[in-house]
């Protein structure tokens, strides 16, 4: 079917969703309902509060509505039309006086008993519709134009496609990306948790996900430094003035935290950590044989996200960015990007991750009519975007190119990952910056002993651990490689006989510093299994009488029995395994 027919079916449900409710709660005030991928939604406020269970009624009121063959068409209201049908509605009222004031043209449609503010497009009758194509997905709260100091309305999502076949391969989709989602996973598999004490946004990571987190830093760390990389430890907050003179506070303010007056000074949590890496570098002179000087750290930043916005541990008030600023010359640029990428591709390729499927790139490209949103050099943008836009192109790596989504002081290249439900976000990123290196009057000696301004070239190579776990948790569906799971092993044996064979094994794993269990408890041998699986641990080694007397266990993984194996070369085999990350 083509995509305008399509959405225009699903634009003419969310109206037939607004009719039904309407009907089944009168009073409801409307908010808005727009078409999604693979969808649409309605923001209702209703006088008394629905649950999952009132989705059936719902849908059932709108496969009624469908029956009596309703049209769409498009409607010119009078002044006074409008104060009589849209006077209980004050989000429509507010919407028609933000259209005049920015001289949007006012247009409506009905359907059958039901009138809306719209632009359209729908079908001309409720007849083009499949009834047992769409079903209504879930409900959501929603602040009233993303503010959270507007109402909270009730969102309810559907899904619609032009047969039934299709919303049936859809709704297997959604079970899976259930299975998958990484908050119902860290919960179940105890890695992290929110407590409201404690507040939004602020995530408390288990033992096992402290574990996944450090495993995931020593890794970048050893990575970098084998790369040349200098890593250091800077403060998580920092004078106001820092981010005036790197002029980040006019851009960042409302996404930073209130600052604090201590003693004399006005303090302010980061949101970055460039401005503290550029006080490293100014702190001693610098020649051009230093060049590139990579100043790196795995840096505890804060930004205050809207709590709409807040998602798991995909988008958090508090994380770590493995963060590093590469100084460097024009001419070392379009190297030290490329060696940036390299890094990326290796990382990702550990992690499992393949580039075209699960990342691609954005070349975020700056607009120079924005002067206020951006720094005015528009030489220095040209060269910033030509030189990111060749290194991609050499490189052969999948882009595509994005105007007004650089950041305020040079384009750069996004990574960009999809989510298990779809969501697209930025992983990592690599920024050419030639605006705070001004700011910040860095310069070095060049061969002729004259002072010059370096290109700063901000990168993340793991971005935020916060979001790549919650990446990694559903990439893997929680199974995860034998080098980053949290239990690796857990041993059990099949009787209380066998206890402290298994307990020598335990030492002999312990010594081989593998992260294990022996599961001694009270239970039966099938019951230890299957928490086993349920927490996915990556092998269960059963060791009963055959076990013990030929020092060797009897291995399960992902639910198969891979059988007897040797002790010693079962150790060997997963040392490798892990080292090889595989």
């Amino acid at each position: 079917m083509p995509k305008q027919k399509i959405e225009a079916i699903r634009h003419s449900l969310s109206h037939i969703m607004a009719h039904a409710v309407q009907d089944i709660f009168p009073g409801v005030k409307f908010g808005i309902g727009p078409i999604i991928e693979n969808g649409f939604y309605y923001d209702f406020d209703l006088s008394k509060k629905i649950s999952s269970e009132d989705l059936p009624k719902i849908e059932k009121r709108m496969r009624e509505i469908l029956k009596e063959n309703i049209s769409f068409k498009g409607k010119k209201l009078s002044k006074s039309e409008i104060n009589k049908i849209f006077k209980e509605q004050p989000y429509k009222l507010e919407l028609m006086k933000e259209f005049k004031k920015e001289k949007k043209k006012i247009t409506f449609y009905e359907s059958g008993d039901f009138i809306d503010l719209c632009k359209g497009s729908h079908v001309k009758s409720s007849k083009e519709i499949n009834p047992g194509a769409f079903k209504l997905t879930k409900l959501a709260g929603a602040y009233w134009q993303g503010d959270e100091k507007n109402p909270m309305l009730t969102r309810i999502y559907g899904v619609a496609f032009s047969t039934k076949k299709e919303l049936s391969e859809h709704l297997k989709l959604l079970e899976e990306i259930k299975k998958r989602d990484h908050r119902k996973l860290g919960k179940d598999l105890d890695l992290f948790i929110f407590a409201e004490e404690v507040g939004s946004g602020l995530p408390l990571l288990t033992e096992k996900g402290t574990t996944i987190r450090r495993e995931l830093e020593r890794f970048v760390v050893d990575e970098e430094i084998k790369r040349g990389y200098h890593h250091v430890y800077t403060p998580d907050l920092a004078r106001v003035k820092l981010y005036e003179i790197s002029g980040h506070y006019p851009y960042y303010k409302d996404i930073m935290y209130p600052v604090m007056q201590v003693d004399n000074d006005k303090l302010v949590l980061r949101p970055m950590s460039c401005p503290h890496h550029f006080m490293l570098y100014k702190d001693k002179p610098k020649s051009y044989r230093e060049l590139p000087l990579r100043i790196a750290e795995v840096a505890k930043l804060y930004r205050y996200e809207k709590s709409g916005e807040l998602t798991g541990l995909m988008r958090v008030r508090s994380f770590c960015l493995a963060d590093s600023h590469i100084f460097c010359r024009k001419n070392q640029v379009a190297k030290v990007v490329k060696e940036v990428i390299e890094l990326i591709d290796y990382i990702a390729a550990q992690l499992k991750l393949k580039r075209g499927k699960d990342y691609w790139f954005r070349l975020s490209l700056g607009d120079r009519k924005k002067k206020k949103k951006y720094y005015d050099d528009p030489k220095s943008w040209e060269l910033g975007e030509k030189t990111l836009r060749s290194v991609l192109k050499e490189i052969k790596a999948p882009y595509i190119e994005a105007k007004d989504e650089a950041a305020f002081y040079g384009p750069k290249i996004d990574i960009q990952m999809k989510n298990v439900a779809g969501h697209e976000d930025t992983a990592f990123t690599v920024q050419y910056d030639f605006c705070l290196p001004a700011r910040f009057k860095l310069q070095y000696v060049n061969e002729k002993g004259k002072g010059e301004q370096p290109v700063v070239i901000h990168r993340s190579s793991i971005g935020s651990l916060e979001r790549t776990m919650a990446f990694l948790i559903e990439h893997y569906a929680g199974f995860f490689p034998l080098w980053l799971a949290p239990e690796q092993i857990w041993v059990i044996p099949v009787g209380s006989k066998h206890e402290k064979y298994a307990r020598e094994v335990g030492e002999n794993l312990k010594e081989n510093n593998f992260r294990y269990k022996v599961k001694d408890e009270n239970e039966t041998v099938s019951k230890k299994i299957r928490n086993g699986e349920m927490q996915k641990i990556p092998y269960l080694l059963v060791v009963g009488d055959k076990e013990m007397k030929a020092k060797s266990v009897r291995v399960r993984a992902k639910s198969k029995d891979l059988g007897i194996i040797r002790l010693t070369r079962f150790i060997e085999n997963k040392k490798i395994e892990i080292e090889d990350k595989k």
